[in-house]
């Protein structure tokens, strides 16, 4: 759940739209955090921030060995040479990372806030049913997190269903 800070609420209902924009517009000023793990000794743990289905590039401490993702189904990393962890957003949420040495001792800790990419989607909301749709700059369905099941199911079905025609018509 995303609470708006309280400078932006009000007592009357906001349209979805304003809803979106007023989310989006707090989320940018949440990226000021930066990218990196945060050493332990610092007394803060700062926070990596991603959108659902996008990847950020992280610098590891010296000396990381092993790379502990709190909840996977929130967020993913790949290991890369030269001390680069790849962190994807998987599903909104937060979780944590943390890096040890080859000794097992604590190296750093770091939130991993994921959220949902508002800049190109429309959200529509008929009573408790939500449908997304990608605007750039036309809109399309785009299935997101917390739409309407039937809604999900249906977009969900007719991507994989092109996905499979794609590949099969790749392979003759």
């Amino acid at each position: 759940m995303f609470i708006l800070p309280a400078a932006l609420r009000r007592s009357r209902p906001r349209s979805a739209r304003t809803i979106a924009a007023l989310a989006g517009a707090a989320a940018s000023l949440a990226l000021i955090a930066g990218p990196a793990l945060a050493a332990p000794a610092t007394g803060t743990v700062e926070s990596v921030i991603v959108k659902v289905d996008h990847a950020k590039v992280v610098r590891l401490p010296e000396k990381a060995q092993t790379v502990i993702v709190g909840n996977p189904a929130i967020a993913d990393v790949a290991v890369q040479k030269n001390g680069v962890m790849i962190v994807t957003g998987k599903s909104f949420g937060v979780t944590n990372l943390i890096a040890l040495d080859a000794s097992g001792t604590l190296l750093a800790e770091s939130l991993v806030r994921v959220g949902a990419d508002s800049d190109s989607v429309l959200t529509v909301q008929r009573g408790l049913e939500r449908e997304s749709y990608s605007c750039t700059p036309v809109c399309q369905p785009a299935a997101q997190l917390g739409d309407a099941q039937k809604y999900f199911g249906e977009v969900g079905s007719q991507a994989s269903t092109r996905n499979g025609a794609a590949l099969g018509a790749s392979k003759r």
